[in-house]
């Protein structure tokens, strides 16, 4: 049996109410928030972030065969972006790692292609569309990470269904900021008739009627089709899961997988999950949850479901800020140097620290961050233990607010912090109210863009405060 053994979703913990939005330009807003990824996060940092989570959940000995990153919104083109989640999640090199690119279907392409052996899908997207427009309102931010394999399924992939067509809806050309989409009478009129065929095609193969449904997931762009959707599919619609157009807004590439994520979260055994992904044609997809279910969800950390990451969002993000983050205010910087670019060979010499967070171990067990390989104790060379860190919680010893260092979202929040269990680390705080830190505060590491220059993004790790509740 082959399924999904592990999960993650990734919110944002900024959201933009929307009626700010409206308020700043003088229209008519909608109800409701949309999460909004940082200023330092981008699709690469925010699908570690919910691969780390997928992580927790499977045994030490789980070693995947492929790791297949989508998104709409890659960091990189000619250079593969899930090499980057590779290195961050410390994934052996034997580990094939795969991008699925340019389209809300790229995301349904990887799960077809982790969910052929014990490989990992991930799914992460940035939505951004032009000021007062519909796509900036609804849009959203997130990424989920599923874990396949044979042993310990807690969701089994029954079967697929599939309606291809060739229309145009929805498009974006190469260096566009938004989206362009036609209008959307027509969009309604093209999905339809494929709704059907692909829903129809995935229960045949499974043997099931529209009644063995048990959660019905419907995702896309184009909002009249999906909502038309489901009586195309004759189910019944109270099985039909929340969207989160009012708390989190689309996703993109990753709603349907946040979607999947939330249902995982509270599923019974031997229930059915219905997903329909409508994206330049139908695809359907069909999953029974296992008995293994019950267990998965006893041992995962209960702030990282999904409700439990909306709750802990904060939601006073200014639209100004926004527009700063996503690059169409340009404000006057701080009056210091700029970093310089990231310089490929130190960067692949320090790759195991850079990305995997690793520190290293003497013989009396002091740790060293960054690693070191003379022992301060015993002036042994060479004799060090590497240990990952990036897993590990801290206390923050003592911090300082910076309100001239080079930043996109002033002040820079500086920290010392020491692991559990050994480890001293100096770092910037992310994900936080600069009036509200103090000493003694609990953090934890999450894998952040420091900066880009040049075209060069340069990833590495941060602490945020251990969310516990709603801010």
């Amino acid at each position: 049996m082959t399924g999904i053994i592990s999960y993650g979703a990734y919110i944002p913990y900024w959201r933009l109410q929307r009626s700010t939005l409206a308020s700043a330009l003088g229209s008519k807003g909608a109800k409701g928030v949309r999460a909004v990824a940082s200023f330092d996060e981008d699709t690469t940092s925010m699908g570690v972030e919910a691969s780390r989570i997928a992580l927790r959940g499977v045994s030490e000995k789980y070693s995947p065969q492929s790791l297949w990153f989508a998104t709409a919104e890659p960091g990189y083109l000619d250079k593969t972006n899930a090499n980057a989640i590779h290195a961050a999640l410390s994934l052996n090199t034997s580990v094939n790692a795969f991008d699925c690119l340019g389209s809300v279907r790229s995301g349904v392409a990887a799960v077809h292609a982790a969910a052929g052996g014990n490989s990992m899908a991930v799914l992460s997207d940035i939505r951004t569309g032009l000021p007062g427009g519909n796509d900036e309102s609804m849009g959203g931010d997130g990424a989920a990470s599923f874990c396949f394999g044979t042993e310990n399924v807690i969701a089994e992939l029954l079967s697929t269904g599939t309606s291809t067509s060739e229309f145009v809806d929805r498009w974006r050309t190469p260096g566009e900021k938004a989206s362009k989409q036609w209008e959307e009478r027509f969009g309604e009129y093209a999905y339809a008739p494929l709704v059907a065929v692909a829903f129809n095609e995935a229960l045949e193969k499974a043997n099931l009627t529209a009644a063995d449904i048990s959660h019905s997931i419907f995702s896309g762009l184009h909002t009249r089709a999906v909502k038309a959707a489901p009586q195309s599919c004759g189910i019944n619609l109270d099985t039909l899961r929340d969207d989160f157009a009012a708390t989190l807004g689309n996703s993109g590439t990753a709603h349907w997988g946040v979607m999947l994520a939330n249902v995982l979260d509270t599923a019974q055994p031997n229930e059915v999950i219905a997903i329909v992904v409508l994206a330049d044609g139908v695809n359907v997809i069909l999953l029974r949850t296992t008995d293994a279910i019950v267990a998965h969800q006893k041992q995962q950390d209960s702030s990282l479901t999904v409700q439990a990451q909306i709750a802990a969002g904060r939601n006073d993000l200014s639209y100004a800020q926004f527009l700063t983050w996503r690059g169409f205010l340009h404000r006057e910087p701080p009056r210091r140097p700029e970093p310089d670019r990231p310089a490929g060979p130190p960067s692949l010499r320090t790759a195991a620290w850079k990305y995997g967070l690793y520190g290293s171990r003497d013989e009396s067990g002091f740790i060293y961050l960054p690693p070191s390989r003379v022992s301060l104790q015993s002036g042994s060379i060479d004799k060090m233990e590497m240990v990952r860190m990036a897993d590990i919680r801290a206390t923050i010893a003592t911090y300082t607010v910076d309100h001239l260092a080079f930043s996109m979202s002033p002040p820079v929040v500086a920290a010392v912090i020491d692991f559990d269990g050994g480890g001293r680390f100096q770092c910037e705080l992310t994900d936080v109210d600069p009036a509200t830190v103090k000493i003694g505060d609990r953090v934890e590491m999450s894998f952040r863009r420091l900066y880009t220059q040049d075209g060069i993004h340069n990833y590495f790790w941060k602490a945020k405060p251990v969310r516990t509740g709603v801010k």
